[in-house]
């Protein structure tokens, strides 16, 4: 079972400018009249304590970014310029929302973003988003053929380049994707009740390439075990690089998080089977104390499969 979403209305507050570092990207990103996002009465002391001495996550609650995650997303971008207007972006772990947050405002004003999370999570405004197992191939297929879909359905593809205004024709295209309650329904039902064959078949690989950047965020539950949780980060970063594979354009971009450990390596040598240019960063805006890293693959190569892939 999922549930898919597509939270409209008015767009999140304007991100500041790409810049060198996320303590700028804070000091730009300062907009009056900007409500803070309400704390989790269910955090410990001990959390709070540390929130309230992290700059991050307080520059976060003033900019009213649903998590201090988005100050990575933005320092990575600053360094690689992984976004452009009009792109088509899918988020793989989106919850809470902030880098789909980021992706709305720096996709402007015809950008797509489509988030994927296990956990229920209030969507960001401008973002079609699906409850599911992200691991599920049927949960994949749906995703893939709601893209599909909602490409067609906005028409001809706008050009990646700068452009003011839009705000109104952005809130068109996303009422597009969810004023026909039928087509939410029929894919519910597709997926409780056809098979992976069936699925399968709905769409072919060559027209799910729609998309120019898949975002990966997703970890599992840390268990304490270095070993186990490096292990299941690499089982995650695969199965997200299997479905960048299957949807990016050629010179599209990946970014996905992972623990560091003895597999990385591995890893690495098959992003740049199939990227450009693949680049590993730690953010200033990461925890010290935190073996979290991103890969960053940039420019995907035209015509280029992973392994097994026909």
């Amino acid at each position: 079972m999922f549930v898919a979403r597509l939270a409209l209305g008015r767009p999140p507050p304007s991100l500041a400018p790409p810049c060198r570092c996320a303590a700028a990207a804070a000091a730009q990103l300062s907009r009056p009249g900007v409500r803070p996002a309400s704390s989790s009465s269910s955090s410990s002391s001990r959390w709070k304590q540390r929130q309230g001495r992290d700059k991050y996550a307080r520059d976060a609650k003033v900019h009213a970014l649903k998590s201090r995650a988005a100050f990575k997303l933005l320092e990575m971008d600053a360094k690689y310029r992984l976004f452009k207007p009009n792109q088509t972006v899918v988020d793989l772990g989106y919850a809470p929302g902030s880098w789909s947050q980021v992706a709305v405002e720096r996709t402007r004003p015809h950008g797509h973003v489509v988030g994927i999370d296990l956990i229920p999570a209030q969507p960001p405004r401008g973002v079609a988003t699906f409850q599911g197992d992200f691991l599920s191939p049927m949960v994949q297929r749906l995703v893939k053929d709601f893209i599909l879909r909602m490409r067609r359905d906005a028409g001809p593809e706008p050009p990646n380049n700068d452009g003011g205004g839009g705000g109104e024709e952005e809130q068109r295209l996303a009422a597009s994707a969810v004023d026909r309650p039928s087509y939410i329904d029929r894919e519910r039902h597709l997926g409780e009740t056809t098979s992976d064959m069936e699925a399968e078949e709905a769409s072919s690989p060559a027209d799910a390439a729609l998309v120019d950047l898949v975002l990966s965020d997703m970890l599992m539950n840390t268990s304490g075990n270095a070993f186990r949780d490096h292990a299941g980060s690499m089982d995650l970063c695969a199965a997200a690089l299997q479905f960048a594979s299957d949807t990016l354009k050629p010179g599209g971009h990946f970014v996905c998080k992972f623990y560091q450990g003895a597999e990385d390596k591995a890893l690495e040598q098959r992003l740049r089977k199939l990227f450009a240019k693949v680049h590993r960063e730690k953010p200033e805006s990461s925890r010290s104390e935190s073996k979290e890293a991103y890969f960053i693959a940039l420019r995907r190569k035209q015509g280029v499969l992973l392994e097994g892939e026909a």
